[in-house]
């Protein structure tokens, strides 16, 4: 199974937040979801975590 990623660093904020998050796309959508809620304020919702899948990149090997 490839490993996703989501990383903070692609996207703007007033925190110039760094987060990389990595794992089974399950773990990295549940991770993502947490911390855009507790650290960006965001309200945690079905929309937010399709926002989030979409953004899921697969991980390269060795980065």
């Amino acid at each position: 199974m490839t490993r996703k990623v989501a990383d903070c660093r692609r996207f703007p904020s007033e925190s110039n937040c760094t987060l990389r998050i990595a794992g089974e796309e399950d773990e990295v959508l549940r991770a993502a979801a947490e911390h855009a809620v507790s650290v960006h304020q965001h309200e945690d919702s079905p929309e937010l975590r399709k926002q989030i899948k979409e953004f899921l990149e697969d991980e390269k090997p060795g980065v």
